[in-house]
């Protein structure tokens, strides 16, 4: 059962260089009688940690796909010449130029899975990292900078109960899908958006080697927040056990005495994918991740 959100017809550019996002615009316009006539990423290894050919590899195979760094002197004729009436970047790690955002009928939008102005750049999920116990998602205007254009849709919602970087991504993809859904027919309408507020803003950095290592001796909450936020798009929360340091892909709550209590960072119990963990309050089972990249090289 399609949802309309009552503008039927568009014709998208999708800009994108990680998979989820381009899912997100397909299943946007799909479900609202859209086309989406062209998708633009990138030839490079980008930030999301997956190169080009596993994102074009999972595009349906009817899409037309434009593979450049070269936006301004390639990607700007090519949607030229298509004739948009919108064009949609979501999780595309380039600043949009002028030659392309005058191009679409009806403008420019972005999908940035923060709660704008707060968390603007490329790691938004650092907000969860440094505490905030919210996913946030907005759509808003393209401007120049980076994530500081008029705010036309905004979502906020709780942590999951799932509170690993899978369910944060879950999260994050109902929000913006909520937040097309409004915004695209507001920009059809004329609607100019709601300034963002300079005051508020933050920005979101990525994340330092030293960030990617979990802190035992913090508080069960703390330390599944972090690792949850630094696995969103792909396992890199560490643990340092035994002077080796492994990849974590999850954690999870150990049920109340099901195992004795030590010191912060002692090891209770070994399993065949992982340990169970003493943090500062509680017990947490750690899920080390599987496959040659599993442990890192000491340090």
């Amino acid at each position: 059962m399609s949802v309309s959100s009552g503008v039927e017809g568009l014709r998208i550019v999708s800009l994108n260089a990680f998979l989820p996002g381009h899912r997100l615009v397909h299943d946007f316009a799909a479900r609202n009688g859209h086309e989406v006539v062209l998708v633009v990423t990138l030839p490079e290894t980008g930030r999301y940690g997956a190169a080009v050919q596993p994102m074009v590899a999972g595009l349906p195979e009817e899409t037309n796909v434009l593979i450049t760094r070269k936006l301004r002197t390639v990607a700007a004729p090519v949607i030229d010449a298509l004739r948009p009436d919108v064009v949609i970047s979501a999780a595309f790690p380039r600043l949009i130029p002028a030659e392309i955002l005058e191009i679409p009928k009806y403008g420019a939008i972005n999908c940035h899975p923060s709660p704008l102005p707060a968390g603007r750049g490329p790691t938004p999920q650092r907000l969860i990292y440094e505490g905030d116990e919210r996913i946030g998602a907005t759509v808003h205007r393209t401007a120049a900078e980076f994530d500081t254009g008029a705010i036309l849709a905004q979502r906020i919602a709780p942590l999951p109960d799932d509170l690993n970087g899978t369910g944060i991504m879950q999260v994050w993809g109902e929000l913006l899908s909520q937040c097309l859904d409004e915004a695209v027919p507001g920009l059809v309408a004329g609607d100019p958006g709601v300034p963002q507020d300079p005051a508020a803003a933050s920005e979101a950095p990525l994340f330092t080697e030293e960030e990617l290592l979990l802190d035992l001796t913090e508080p069960s909450a703390v330390v599944r927040r972090k690792a949850a936020a630094l696995n969103v798009t792909s396992p890199q929360a560490q643990v340092r056990l035994a002077g080796t340091t492994y990849v974590v892909t999850r954690t999870d709550v150990v049920p109340a005495g099901s195992v004795g209590t030590a010191e912060p960072g002692a090891v209770l119990a070994e399993h065949g994918d992982g340990w169970t963990v003493q943090t500062a309050d509680l017990p947490l089972r750690l899920t080390q991740a599987p496959g040659p990249d599993k442990q890192k090289d000491p340090a």
